[in-house]
């Protein structure tokens, strides 16, 4: 969970800059939606540190910078359910249909 924590922590820095960078370049950014496959990481990104238990106590303090992003309205997390990741096409060997699945939501569906 802390290493899910620390990776969306990251990103959230690289989105805003993003968003920046783009904006600059005149194209407007309505909403940053970040999606997550895990509820419990989902509750600590929304609400900080005032959802951590025992096993989450120990979690530095500097990792919920994203709590204050989402509050402030930069970037929205939402569920993404486990088959459905398409980050999966790039971190794992996939095979069959759930590669054709994410190889048709990055490029397109193929004929």
């Amino acid at each position: 969970m802390e290493a899910e924590l620390i990776a969306v922590d990251n990103v959230v820095t690289m989105i805003l800059w993003t968003k920046l960078f783009m904006e600059w370049q005149g194209y407007p950014i309505e909403k940053n939606i970040l999606y997550q496959d895990n509820k419990s990481v989902i509750l600590l990104e929304e609400n900080g540190r005032k959802s951590t238990g025992k096993r989450s106590r120990a979690i530095n303090i500097r990792y919920f910078f994203i709590t204050d992003q989402v509050e402030k309205g930069n970037v929205k997390i939402e569920y993404c359910p486990t088959d459905n990741v398409i980050a999966d096409f790039m971190t794992k060997p996939l095979q069959g249909e759930k590669f054709c699945k994410c190889r048709d939501l990055i490029l397109g569906p193929q004929e």
